[in-house]
């Protein structure tokens, strides 16, 4: 008996042996294992990708809207209309939320709603969630406002 169990134990070993190396033979032909460099892993250029992320920023849609944040002046007694998704962050002079309906504007810095009428902080981060929302000058002091705009708007 002790002889027909080591013939089996081998014979089980042999099978094993030779179902892994047939199994990683078998991966490495399906391509789950590439050599770098090869065709299937081709090795690339930094320029060739900087030249696709271009194409890729490129090519991502056109709008209207700026990404980059633009530096505006309010005068005393005119209106920063901005678009839907616009942001705005006041930098000088005291600013009053304005809106054409109930509803106000987001201040994303505190958390808050701001309502139409009521003052908006300095340095604060502002989202106009919809179209007729803006800021006004607060009609208390000498000059306007110098505020940060990202998105569309305009000057009333």
């Amino acid at each position: 008996m002790n002889t027909k169990n080591r013939l089996i134990t081998a014979a089980i070993a042999a099978i094993v042996l030779i179902g892994g190396v047939g199994y990683y033979k078998s991966a490495l032909a399906a391509g789950t294992s590439s050599v770098p460099g090869s065709t299937n892993d081709p090795i690339v250029t930094k320029s060739y990708v900087d030249e696709k992320i271009a194409e890729a920023v490129g090519a991502g849609g056109s709008s209207s809207t700026s990404a980059q944040l633009e530096v505006v002046t309010v005068a005393l007694g005119k209106k920063l209309i901005v678009e839907a998704g616009g942001e705005v962050i006041v930098r000088a002079g005291k600013a009053i939320a304005y809106s054409s309906d109930v509803n106000g504007l987001s201040d994303l810095t505190d958390g808050l709603d701001i309502p139409p009428g009521k003052a908006v902080s300095n340095n604060h981060l502002i989202l106009f969630p919809r179209d007729g929302r803006g800021i006004e000058a607060d009609p208390g002091q000498k000059s306007g406002l110098t505020v940060l705009v990202r998105g569309g708007y305009k000057i009333e």
